[in-house]
């Protein structure tokens, strides 16, 4: 009981127990051991492009070919890191985080739906 008398809910909602699941735990497990490595090496490259931009403009400035120098290639790359990532991400999704999650859903609503 509280303090007010009042008998506190011994029952947890669904959600708090799915929460405490360890079906739920695995499932956030893994999607932060893919999401923050991944996230940390995109914005180190991203830093590396900005610190080359800033401190080493000669080198950017550097001819690859034609126009293309080193600072739009490695800009161009940063176009190509994300897409590579998205789809990178899109696959570790569909194979280890959606089937998690359906699983989990069904449980949670069953599988009417």
């Amino acid at each position: 009981m509280s303090a007010t008398g009042k008998r506190r809910p011994t029952a947890r909602t669904i959600y708090e127990q799915v929460q405490a699941s360890p079906g739920f735990a695995n499932l956030r497990s893994r999607l932060r051991r893919f999401i923050f490595p991944m996230s940390v090496v995109f914005l180190v490259w991203y830093l590396v492009y900005v610190l080359l931009a800033s401190f080493a403009p000669a080198f950017m400035s550097t001819k690859v070919t034609g126009n293309l120098n080193v600072g739009l290639l490695i800009g161009l790359l940063q176009f190509v890191s994300t897409f590579l990532i998205a789809t990178v991400y899109i696959t570790f999704a569909n194979a280890k985080i959606d089937p998690a999650a359906e699983s989990i859903r069904i449980e949670i609503e069953g599988s009417d739906r």
